[in-house]
């Protein structure tokens, strides 16, 4: 930030300069005139994870790892406080659009939990995305490292650059995009703090937006907070309700569904950062996504089986993580529920019994398994999911839209 500043008061220096000597130049503009940064960087690279999360500390035969085994952080993109804060006036800037209506933040909405209140997003000319805006909160702990509902995009440097040349969501080309960027006044010293030069390409683009998404990090959520009071995850927590600590022991211990086999939410949900699932068998599988028995059948959206070709993957959709899950609505890679006690109850009742559903869902005969919960433990479900809304990671200015 040191050079940061000193480079930024050289360049005024440098146009009073040009002003007092040519009394008709007009008033020294401020490149950072429309943005309002931090005069010291928030801190993006250095996050203070809990022993919880840093460790595993379920029962043994939970299975987890730590959340750092799942990090599909790259070796050539750790995040620093200057990548990720030039990532953040990217991810809201809306001249980054084909008529400068929409930004990455237009459907990754702060207040929303980083996802969209709208079944399906508004793209630049007023068209309506396939599917619905997932959260991005954890994304540097889904252990493939591939994003999208299907998986396409093999990392989150590549995820973020295919937005601004959807025809729909943002209308531009590469080239397009770089042009813009390259005329505004704050992008060229920006781009030097993050990565020594002004030079604008699109992998430099993509390493700063996978930067500051990577950090958005949950550890501050009603969940984590009362964590803090106790040495284990499974017991109850102090400072929740009793319906709070119902729903969580309801979360983390196997029940018997009604196809005899045992199974959790916290089998998809795992680790205390409630992300997706740790591949068990590297190599053997061409996705770690699952069904969740959605559809019977798969017909207008395969979902991973669109990026494979392999029908095995047909009706798989990655899991996202479940933090700020209670103010994420609608829900699904097609936001087909609206309330997290729909969410609960398809998974009591509404299970359908696609051709890839695996166990627990389905068992060796083929029957399909229900969670069957009763009014109490979907109410009881539903009070602990709220308590993974963390407020005060939404609300934090260094995630917050910097321009003015």
């Amino acid at each position: 930030m040191k050079h940061f500043l000193l480079f930024i008061g050289s360049l005024l220096l440098i146009l009073v300069l040009a002003c007092a000597e040519d009394p008709l130049q007009q008033e020294v503009m401020d490149p950072f005139d429309e943005l309002h940064l931090p005069s010291t960087l928030f801190n993006y690279a250095n996050l203070d994870l809990p022993s919880y999360l840093t460790a595993n500390e379920f029962p043994p035969q939970f299975q987890f790892q730590s959340l750092i085994e799942y990090d599909n952080t790259p070796a050539n993109n750790p995040v620093s406080d200057e990548g990720a804060t030039l990532g953040r006036v990217l991810f809201y800037d809306k001249k980054l659009s084909a008529n400068g209506t929409v930004a990455c933040a237009s459907c990754h909405q702060a207040n929303h939990g980083f996802s969209d209140p709208n079944k399906l997003s508004e793209g630049f000319d007023g068209q309506l995305t396939r599917r619905h805006s997932m959260s991005i909160v954890n994304a540097t702990y889904y252990p493939t490292g591939r994003f999208f509902w299907d998986e396409r995009a093999e990392t989150l440097e590549q995820q973020v650059l295919l937005p601004f040349q959807d025809e729909i969501e943002m209308g531009l080309t590469l080239e397009e995009l770089i042009t813009i960027i390259s005329e505004q006044p704050y992008y060229p010293i920006l781009f030097e703090e993050a990565f020594g030069d002004q030079t604008i390409t699109s992998d430099r683009i993509g390493k700063a937006l996978a930067q500051f998404i990577r950090s958005m990090v949950s550890t501050t959520s009603v969940y984590d907070q009362a964590r803090q009071e106790v040495n284990s995850p499974v017991v109850d927590f102090p400072s929740f309700t009793s319906l709070q600590n119902q729903g969580k022991r309801l979360f983390f211990v196997p029940r018997s569904l009604t196809n005899g086999i045992n199974g959790n939410c916290a089998g998809c949900h795992q680790t205390e950062a409630f992300v997706g699932p740790l591949p068990n068998f590297p190599g053997q599988l061409s996705t770690f996504a699952t069904s969740n028995g959605l559809d019977l059948l798969s017909t207008n959206d395969l979902g991973v089986g669109e990026s494979t070709n392999n029908p095995n993957d047909n009706g798989k959709f990655k899991v996202p993580s479940l933090k700020n899950i209670g103010v994420r609505a609608p829900y699904m890679h097609d936001g087909r529920f609206t309330s997290l006690e729909e969410v609960v109850e398809h998974y009591s009742s509404g299970i359908q019994n696609h051709p890839n559903l695996i166990s627990p869902l389905v068992n060796d005969e083929g029957e399909v398994g229900q969670f069957n919960f009763t009014a109490a433990e979907k109410e009881a479900l539903v009070a602990f999911l709220h308590t993974l809304t963390d407020t005060e990671m939404l609300t934090d200015e260094k995630y917050s839209n910097p321009f003015k």
